[in-house]
């Protein structure tokens, strides 16, 4: 449902990007999801598939150029504390930024292969379809999602009432799993508002659930 997002300004050099095509094929599953579809069957092993075929040479998108978005968002907004899990975390290029500045509690991918490149020790690394997440209701206090797919009744149902959601794209509208804020607040169930800014090449926003009338 429609929210309201607040703009912030930003507070390090931008680099702007040439956005990708909007038929790219991660960006059309990045909408179709955001909508609510089904993730599963042939689309699921496709995905998990492709993530698979390229985790042998993910290291090379570990540039500190490209991570200045996820580490402004740590720096500028004051978050829940409690548990914090990452939702597409790959082979932890992310959560190597993340755990500068607080625990990750869980680290989770569908993809084997990107979990078999991540470091042991930085995190517990879960395999797990984030559709379908093996975690209780109300159980996560913030969820990081780097250039990942937006599952929104999923992630409704596992953040706490007064959880945070950091919705991160690397490259902005160049990367292909790409939501602007205005998309994040709209996909998730509900009245969320959102803070949002950009960093370096990449776009944030945090997104809370509105305070209801008392």
């Amino acid at each position: 449902m429609p929210g309201t997002v607040h703009h912030l300004d930003p507070v390090r050099p931008l680099e702007h990007l040439e956005p990708a095509h909007h038929d790219h094929p991660m960006r059309v599953v990045t909408n179709e999801m955001a909508r609510g579809a089904e993730f599963g069957g042939e689309q699921a092993a496709a995905v998990q598939a492709l993530f698979d075929s390229m985790a042998d040479g993910w290291h090379a998108h570990d540039v500190p150029e490209r991570l200045v978005a996820l580490e402004d968002v740590f720096e500028r907004v004051d978050l829940p504390d409690g548990v914090l899990v990452e939702l597409g975390a790959g082979t932890g290029i992310g959560t190597k930024v993340i755990s500068r500045f607080r625990p990750v509690h869980a680290a989770v991918d569908l993809s084997a292969g990107m979990l078999a490149q991540a470091p042991a020790g930085l995190a517990p690394w879960t395999r797990a379809d984030a559709s379908r997440l093996p975690l209780a209701d109300d159980s996560v206090d913030v969820l990081v999602l780097l250039n990942m797919l937006l599952f929104p009744a999923e992630v409704d149902r596992v953040l706490a009432d007064a959880g945070a959601i950091v919705w991160v794209n690397t490259v902005g509208e160049a990367t292909p799993i790409h939501l602007s804020a205005e998309a994040v607040v709209e996909a998730l169930p509900g009245q969320w508002v959102a803070e949002a800014s950009r960093a370096g090449s990449g776009t944030w926003c945090v997104a809370r659930r509105a305070p209801q009338p008392s």
